[in-house]
C-alpha cells in the first residue's frame, strides 16, 4: 500500500438525525457488518425494520438496493431470470440478438449488489412472505457471495460483500440452517422515553402537555386486553400529525365522548373488532357508574 494512502476506516453505524437507533440496535448492525453476515431483523410491523436499512445506507454513505418480497417471489428472481419466450419470438423474427443469450438475462437484486464496484446495502424485505423454501434457496449465494449462470456459463462473484439486511414480520418460522448464517436482532417496541425521542425527531417543539397526554392515551390503547391489532410507531406518528393539523390540545384529548374512542381513532384502530371493543368498554364503564 502506498504510504500516502490513508487506512480504510471500519464502517460504524451510530444512527442518524432522522432515526433513533437504540444502543442494542447499533451493536447488532455493527456486529453483522464485522462478521460479514446478514442481519436478520424482526419486530412488530411499524417498528422501523425497513427504515433501518435506509438509514444504515445514509449513515454509511452507501448505495442501497431494495428487494421487496411477495408471496409469489422465488429466490431465483434475486439472481436472474432468463426470458426464453422473448428469445424464441426474436428467433422467429430473425433478430440477430438471439445469438447472444445474455440479451435475455434479466439481472436480479443480488446480481445488482454483487456487481457494484463499492460496498452497498442490500435490503431483503419481509422474507417471511415468501414460500418456506425461499430462505434455504439463498443459503449458498449469501454464504459464498457468488452464483452460477447456467445459460451463459459464467460465475458471478461479489466484487464487494454487501451489507445484507433482512426483515421479517414473523408470519412464518424461518429454517434453522438459514438462521445459523444470520446475526439476529429483535426490535422491541419503544418504551415511552424512546418514543418521546422518536416523536421529537418528527415533530420538534411539540407541546409537552400534548405529547404526554397523547402518549399516555396511546400506550393505554396498546395495553388494552383483547386488542386485535396494536397500533405501531408509524401509526402514532400519523395520529400526532392529525392532532396537530386539527390544533387539538391535551385538554381536548382528555374529553372522551360516549364511545370512549380516542380522537381521530382511525389512525390508531384499524379494524372494526377493535373499534367495537372500545365501544363495549365504554358501555360497561357507564353501567358501573
Amino acid at each position: 500500500m502506498d504510504s500516502t494512502t490513508p487506512p480504510t476506516r471500519p464502517l460504524k453505524f451510530t444512527g442518524t438525525k432522522s432515526y433513533v437507533a437504540t444502543d442494542d440496535l447499533t451493536v447488532a448492525v455493527n456486529a453483522a457488518v464485522t462478521l460479514e453476515r446478514p442481519l436478520l431483523v424482526k419486530g412488530e410491523p411499524g417498528t422501523g425494520k425497513t427504515e433501518l436499512a435506509r438509514q444504515v445506507s445514509d449513515a454509511l454513505g452507501l448505495e442501497m438496493i431494495e428487494w421487496h418480497i411477495k408471496s409469489t417471489t422465488k429466490a431465483q428472481q434475486g439472481l436472474y431470470e432468463y426470458d426464453a419466450v422473448s428469445r424464441l419470438r426474436d428467433s422467429q423474427l430473425g433478430d440477430e440478438k438471439v445469438h447472444d443469450v445474455a440479451n435475455y438475462i434479466k439481472r436480479g437484486k443480488l446480481w445488482q449488489a454483487f456487481e457494484r464496484e463499492e460496498k452497498c446495502v442490500l435490503l431483503i424485505d419481509e422474507i417471511d412472505k415468501a414460500d418456506i423454501e425461499f430462505p434455504n434457496d439463498l443459503l449458498q449465494e449469501l454464504d459464498r457471495m457468488e452464483f452460477h449462470v447456467y445459460e451463459t456459463g459464467e460465475t458471478v462473484k461479489a466484487r464487494q460483500r454487501p451489507i445484507v439486511i433482512i426483515t421479517s414480520n414473523n408470519e412464518k418460522e424461518l429454517p434453522d440452517a438459514f438462521l445459523r448464517r444470520c446475526f439476529f436482532h429483535y426490535i422491541r417496541f419503544p418504551d415511552i422515553d424512546t418514543m418521546r425521542a422518536i416523536v421529537d425527531v418528527h415533530f420538534p417543539g411539540l407541546k409537552p402537555a400534548l405529547l404526554t397526554a397523547a402518549l399516555t392515551q396511546f400506550y393505554e390503547i396498546r395495553e388494552t386486553n383483547g386488542l386485535k391489532k396494536k397500533p405501531s410507531t408509524s401509526e402514532v406518528l400519523d395520529w400526532l400529525k392529525l392532532l396537530l393539523a386539527e390544533d387539538l390540545s391535551a385538554e381536548d384529548l382528555a374529553k372522551k365522548g360516549t364511545s370512549a374512542l380516542p380522537r381521530l381513532h382511525g389512525a390508531l384502530l384499524k379494524n372494526e373488532q377493535d373499534v367495537h371493543l372500545f365501544e363495549r368498554l365504554a358501555f360497561l364503564a357507564r353501567g358501573q357508574r
